[in-house]
């Protein structure tokens, strides 16, 4: 197919985008830019949020992965269920409770102001890491497929796409983006059954037929016993519960969404909705991705891992199915930076630069501010992305979780105390702290072969960091007073559960 065609229809999709943006975001006010003026449907919060919990990491990297650890991802999903349980019937009642714009003012409430900062910080850290690594892997493909023949050099198309991205949420914020999301979404989930139905006809297989044929080849293989492997299977399930914990339950971009329902019983709803359609989704992703490498050999592609899946669509499938994959990545592709850049920018405008709470500033001045954020993180994704370009790993997913390993520790540590002790800080060393489990995480990983022999670090990584910085807290720690407070009895998990 032309690339000239391919980008006309990015173009298009792109217009329709905007058309969205535009009917949703007639008088937006800041509120209706970081919590949706808490009105937005539960079933739209749901479905949109599948989107953003994929992205093009998932699109991508889940089917990719196949040919290396068969369907082992589905112990990780095995996880993520018993997480999203955890966050809507733990923490999602706390966040209604007290009310909260941003779920880091939680830390503020019950820890202080250095615990608060310092959560807010590592979400900007994880989030900033996270979304650029997954923006730059669709990026990189659609410069593969379309940009490169057109001459197109790779920063002006993340520079042109983070521009579209800025022009539909720049103004509506969350009221916006849970409409777009669910029209990306849609569009996603249609690529990933047509691409299944065409390789299934392509090589005259039923669905039975090809799961035989993946059980042969080793594909299909599931659970991974070896205690020593990074993949064994009980790490994989339990670190999967704890990545739900922490990049959805303790995630500002995954909670201004669910927290933008009007009540408590809908995000609950929300959250076990989306759920379930994840765990359809997810082992979609998976046979399709056993469909890849049956096919890729009889087909003589030699591709692998992350560039696999267009290896194969963009060189020996139909025109028809071409476009529907490029409107699919590229609805993968939104979602995941969308929701980033306004999370990231609701948090420091609320939790760093206290702009909700200004008395000084007019609502004129509020808003200029936001935007001028909303402008600076939408440079420093540009920045990022050139950066995960020089890194260019084969496979982005590893990539992602290994980073949120690191970063999404010291929220789970700062949170977990906070919920399962009534004891108080000493304020001026929660930073050190923070700082200090990470730091403990990358020198047991570096000499793993000195201390621990043949086993190997994986996913559990991130429990480890969380222990680290809770026993820190616990070390720079105070007994509370006899007599609890109302306002900390009201933010204390201890009080209610």
């Amino acid at each position: 197919m032309s690339p000239a065609l391919l980008l006309c229809i990015l173009i298009a999709y792109f217009a329709l985008l905007l058309g969205v943006a535009w009917a949703t975001s007639r008088n937006a006010t800041n509120d209706s830019f970081y919590i949706g003026n808490k009105s937005s449907d539960w079933k739209l919060v749901a479905f949109g949020m599948v989107g953003t919990t994929l992205s093009g990491v998932t699109f991508i990297s889940v089917p990719g992965a196949v040919g290396r650890d068969g369907f082992g991802y589905m112990q990780i999903l095995i996880g993520y269920v018993i997480g999203y349980i955890a966050v809507a019937y733990i923490l999602l009642p706390l966040y209604y409770r007290l009310k909260l714009t941003s779920i880091y003012d939680y830390l503020n409430q019950r820890l202080g102001r250095r615990a608060y900062q310092s959560g807010a910080s590592f979400f900007i850290l994880s989030r900033l890491l996270g979304a650029t690594a997954r923006l730059y892997l669709v990026v990189n493909i659609l410069q593969a497929i379309i940009l490169d023949s057109l001459g197109v050099p790779f920063w002006l198309t993340t520079l042109v796409i983070l521009g579209m991205i800025l022009m539909y949420t720049y103004q509506g914020g969350v009221k916006t983006i849970v409409w777009t999301d669910t029209l990306q979404t849609s569009c996603m989930l249609f690529g990933l059954l047509a691409c299944i139905a065409m390789l299934l006809s392509q090589m005259d297989l039923s669905v039975a037929q090809s799961l035989a044929r993946m059980h042969e080849q080793g594909l299909s293989r599931v659970f991974t016993t070896a205690v020593d492997s990074p993949n064994f299977y009980l790490k994989q399930i339990i670190a999967g519960a704890f990545i739900v914990l922490t990049m959805t339950g303790m995630d500002q971009e995954m909670m201004q969404k669910t927290i933008s329902v009007k009540t408590l019983a809908d995000s609950q709803k929300n959250l076990l909705s989306l759920t379930a359609i994840l765990v359809v989704v997810l082992s979609l992703f998976m046979f399709l991705g056993g469909l890849l490498y049956l096919y890729a050999p009889g087909a003589g592609v030699t591709a692998s891992g992350d560039k696999l899946f267009a290896a194969v669509v963009m060189g020996h499938l139909p025109v028809t199915l071409q476009i529907i994959f490029l409107i699919a990545l590229i609805s993968a592709l939104f979602p995941s930076a969308d929701g980033a850049i306004t999370a990231l920018t609701s948090t420091v405008c609320i939790d760093l630069l206290g702009l909700t709470r200004r008395q000084d500033l007019s609502e004129r001045d509020k808003v200029h501010w936001r935007q001028r954020v909303h402008l600076g993180f939408a440079a420093l994704f540009l920045v990022l992305v050139m950066a995960f370009k020089l890194v260019d790993s084969p496979s982005m997913i590893g990539v992602i979780l290994k980073v949120a390993s690191y970063t999404y520790g010291p929220l789970l540590g700062l949170f977990a105390f906070g919920m399962l002790t009534e004891r108080t800080l000493r304020d001026r060393w929660v930073p050190l702290v923070a700082v200090g489990g990470p730091l403990i995480c990358a020198f047991l990983e570096y000499n793993q072969t000195l201390l621990l022999g043949s086993y190997r670090l994986g996913l559990e990584l991130l429990m480890i960091n969380g222990i680290l910085v809770f026993a820190g807290l616990w070390a720079i720690s105070r007994p509370a007073r006899s007599r609890i407070s109302e306002r900390d009895a009201a933010i204390s998990l201890t009080v209610d559960v």
